[in-house]
């Protein structure tokens, strides 16, 4: 049987030579190494241990799971078993509803996930970057900087409440344009169609891919193509035209009448025309000859420029309406689609401000060198928000809900968060604005420490407060060491990240990066078959851990032999037998036998 990867290089192989997947693609469910592929990307995230509406989590995965699995779809027994519907918080204070699936489930929606990918990556549009191999947030918003240049105006698209309106039906159509093998569809179908489970209660899906299900942001992406392909060969061709702006002609009498002055020798008036001109702009502005749009989208949320009149901004923004009405029965959000004068106010998009810049007097070699090019931004609003988490009466405070935690992760925690939004915003132009939010958090902090360690400021900057060197150079920062026997001290800092502007920055999206080849550890010692506590064989589990700190328990003189085992070796997975893994999760001892 091939392995997942030659499966999947196939299946984009047919899609990049424009065929269809034929009868053939439900019959890749029976290969296990895809099962195994799928179990490698999910088993580290958080939600592994979660539960759905039964008790299975990744706890206890197996070969015989995987080989369950492949027997209900071969004799087509499967059933998908519906989700449990919880809440999470917005920013707005509305509750977003998530979909949590059984850890079966998982599995199979990514391997479903792993070979729609594959198929449809190579067809999708170059302006989609929401969940997609080597694309994120960064890359959306380095291709506006780079080659948005002269917007006017900026549309800001935002479908409501997107996945729970994907109609059900017209996906499914979408869907069998390109796939003709019907049990691969039904099954899918199905999925659709599982419903959840709220409050103990069941209710049916009528529309919507399941927030929170693996297969959820491929199928809104298959779903959300048309719209890309709509406004690419559409609204684009019909809104762009002229190779350039008409040249102003009274920018270029005054800048030949300069030019002119300054060969003979009179500079105090070429110097006068030049800040005339300088003024005024070299094109003109209103070219009814000249039309730019362009395009980007995320998710559901997209973003146009536009370099044109008003009054055409407005119909591009009627028209999109019309077409999500009309052919994907999804509406535009009236409080989040906008349309922003691009020089004079900021467009908000994946977090960021956008603005087209405007400034006469920055010059470089003689030209004005910023005028209309893009600028992105931090929004104050987002300093303000994070200094608030750790500020009361408009002044830094301790942390008490962290005076618990060891002074290495306290500090670990600090630098996380502060390194992640340094990260994130690395494409600002007012990057710098994040020293105030260093000063909060950096305040803060020690004063945390000194509050667990019930002391003063001053005593925690001597004890940590030290030089260190980084490859951005020596900077002083907050450090903490953990001495160990016959190893390098464990340490980390609050600090040390240079607030300095890279366009090319970009942060990738683990979930969506392009899987190796090879089999992790993890799957080979599965692949054993060997326990790794009493060295039986057949019929292996793995037990599986939220997190390495599990191990330690207070007040524990002795630890199982399986805490031992795992603290040892550094993994929160245990290849066990089932006789093991049930005295593991009854808690009972385990005796090695004496041969």
């Amino acid at each position: 049987m091939r392995n997942a990867e030659t499966v999947l290089n196939v299946i984009s192989d047919r899609s990049k030579r424009g065929l269809l997947l034929d009868e053939d693609v439900y019959r890749q469910l029976y290969n296990p190494d895809l099962y195994l592929r799928a179990y490698s990307r999910l088993y580290k995230n958080e939600g592994a241990l979660t539960e759905g509406v039964t008790s299975e989590t990744a706890d206890g995965m197996s070969l015989e799971k995987i080989n369950g699995i492949i027997e209900q779809l071969r004799y087509e027994r499967w059933r998908w078993t519906s989700v449990r519907r919880t809440t999470i918080p917005k920013k707005n204070g509305k509750r977003r509803p998530l979909g949590i699936p059984t850890w079966s489930d998982k599995i199979l929606q990514e391997v479903i996930r792993s070979l729609l990918e594959a198929y449809y990556e190579p067809r999708f549009s170059d302006y989609s970057h929401g969940f997609r191999p080597g694309r994120g947030c960064h890359t959306a918003l380095q291709t506006i900087q780079r080659t948005w240049l002269g917007t006017t105006w900026f549309i800001e698209g935002d479908v409501h409440a997107c996945f729970d309106s994907i109609d059900h039906d017209i996906l499914m159509s979408i869907l069998r344009e390109s796939i003709h093998d019907n049990r691969f569809l039904r099954l899918i179908e199905h999925l659709l169609k599982a419903g959840y489970m709220e409050d103990w209660h069941y209710r049916p899906t009528l529309s919507g891919t399941p927030q929170g299900g693996i297969v959820s942001p491929i199928l809104s992406n298959i779903y959300l193509d048309q719209l890309d392909q709509f406004v690419e060969k559409t609204l684009m061709p019909e809104y762009t035209r002229g190779e350039m702006r008409e040249e102003n002609p009274e920018f270029n009498r005054l800048y030949k009448k300069a030019w002119h002055l300054k060969k003979t020798g009179r500079y105090d008036e070429a110097h006068e025309l030049e800040k005339q001109y300088q003024q005024m702009p070299s094109k003109v502005v209103d070219d009814p000859n000249y039309r730019r749009l362009r395009y980007i989208r995320y998710a559901d949320d997209f973003l146009l420029g536009f370099a044109g009149p008003m009054t055409e901004a407005r119909e591009i923004k009627e028209k999109l309406r019309e077409f999500l009405r009309d052919h994907l029965k999804l509406e535009l959000s009236e409080e989040k689609t906008l349309i922003t004068h691009a020089r004079t106010e900021a467009a908000k998009f994946l977090g960021y401000e956008i603005v087209t810049q405007q400034v006469d007097s920055k010059h470089t070699s003689g030209k004005r060198s910023v005028n209309g090019v893009i600028a992105l931004r931090v929004p104050i609003a987002f300093v303000e928000e994070k200094c608030a988490d750790y500020m009361a009466n408009h002044k830094p405070i301790h942390r008490p809900e962290l005076e618990c935690e060891e002074d290495f992760t306290i500090v670990h925690h600090y630098q996380s968060r502060y390194r992640g939004y340094v990260q994130f915003y690395k494409l600002a132009i007012n990057l710098a604005w994040l020293n105030h939010l260093k000063w909060v958090m950096e305040t803060s902090l020690l004063k945390t420490l000194a509050h667990k360690h019930k002391t003063h400021v001053s005593q925690i900057v001597r004890q940590y407060k030290k030089k260190l060197k980084l490859p951005g150079g020596t900077r002083k920062c907050i450090v903490v060491t953990i001495p160990r026997e016959g190893k390098e001290p464990l340490k980390t800092y609050f600090g040390g990240i240079p607030l300095i502007r890279n366009p090319q920055a970009v942060i990738e999206d683990l979930s969506t990066t392009n899987w190796k080849p090879t089999h992790s550890d993890l799957v080979k010692r599965l692949l054993a078959d060997v326990c790794e506590i009493c060295g039986a064989t057949g019929n292996i589990e793995v037990h599986h851990i939220h997190a390495l700190k599990d191990l330690k328990v207070k007040g524990q003189r002795e630890k199982p032999l399986w805490m031992q085992i795992m603290a040892a070796r550094r993994r929160k997975t245990l290849m066990v037998c089932k006789s093991c893994h049930d005295k593991i999760q009854y808690g009972k001892p385990i005796r090695l036998q004496r041969h």
